[in-house]
This record gives C-alpha cells, structure tokens and sequence, in this order.
C-alpha cells in the first residue's frame, strides 16, 4: 500500500484505490464463490431483528454481488431495498427492490429501482468497497455518497452498516479524513470484523 505521508489525503486514497482496482480484479475467477461463502459466513455471524429493512447495492465494475444473500434475507422476511442517487453530494435514498423488479441504469450505469418503487429507511446497509483495514474503515470510489448517507441516516434512528467485500480487499491502513465514517463490521467469505 501507497503511505507516503508526504502525499496529500486525496493523494494517498487515489493512489490506493488504483491498487485496490488492481488487486480486485486478480480475483475475478473466485467471485460467484466468494459471494456464496460471503452469504453463508453473515447468516452465521450476524442476527438481524426481525422485518428489518436492508439497504443492499447493486454490484459495479468488480465489486462481490449481494444477490446470494439478499435471497436468503428476504426469505427470512426481511425487507431489501436498493440506493439511488438524487444528485452530486446527496446523500442516496433507497427504494424497495423485490426480486425480479426492474431496475434502471443512472447516469453512472449503476441499477437503481424505478421511481415508482416504495421509498423506504433502512435499518442495515450494506457498503460496497474497494479496500478495508482491521479499524473498520473503507475506501469507496471517492463520491462520499455513503458518508453522508450514514450521517443522514443516523441523524433519526441507529443503522447498523456491514461493509461487503473480498478478504483479499483487506490493506494495513485506510487514510482517513473528517469526513469519513468507519463501519459497525465488514463481512468478508472468511469471516466479520
């Protein structure tokens, strides 16, 4: 990992997210069975009340697909909702997704439910990442879109945020700035921090 001090902030996490990319897409082969391992080691690990509502994603570029486990947890009654983008620098809202609705691709080619979809608050949200360290930090794409997602949301009620991801996505450290905000836990297909 890039941690030339010297470097600025932006600096520094643009330079470990190339590295991230590239570490990412040396597992393409495993991902389907890492998303099954990844499913099975959070219905283990992690209880969810009852009828919760799961703010999931809709997977990009090579980021692990939640799908598995959005099954499994709608089976066992619980709500999945998807994000959308309402603008740059806004916080997302989310949407109710059941399977098989349609989705839309954004102006950044991410799927989102359609507007007619059920507006809905989460009690879980899932985050997608491009690398994690042991301190439950993340680095994402460099939107801020959840930052202030997880801000906004907590303003009203306490959300428990999961980060999804490879094992192999794991650095030594994330730098971090004020705006960002560390994770209650990431699951990964070897286990939850």
């Amino acid at each position: 990992m890039t941690d030339d001090l010297s470097l600025s902030l932006q600096d520094r996490k643009r330079a470990l997210r190339a590295e991230a990319r590239h570490e990412r897409s040396l597992h393409q082969d495993d991902m389907d069975d890492d998303a099954r391992m990844l499913a099975e080691v959070f219905l283990r690990h992690i209880e969810l009340p009852a009828g919760a509502v799961v703010a999931s994603y809709s997977p990009v570029r090579d980021e692990l697909d939640p799908e598995v486990l959005n099954d499994e947890l709608r089976e066992r009654g619980h709500i999945i909702a998807l994000p959308v983008i309402i603008g740059k620098k806004k916080p997302l809202i989310f949407r109710v997704y059941n399977e098989g609705d349609r989705l839309l691709a954004n102006p950044l080619g991410i799927f989102e439910p359609a507007s007619a979809a059920r507006g809905i608050e989460p009690d879980v949200l899932f985050v997608p990442l491009l690398a994690f360290d042991a301190q439950r930090n993340r680095l994402g794409y460099g939107g801020g879109y959840y930052d202030r997602t997880i801000k906004r949301l907590r303003v009203n009620k306490p959300v428990m945020t999961v980060g999804i991801a490879g094992s192999y996505q794991q650095v030594e450290r994330i730098p971090v700035g004020p705006n960002d905000v560390p994770l209650d836990r990431i699951v990964t297909e070897t286990g939850v921090i």
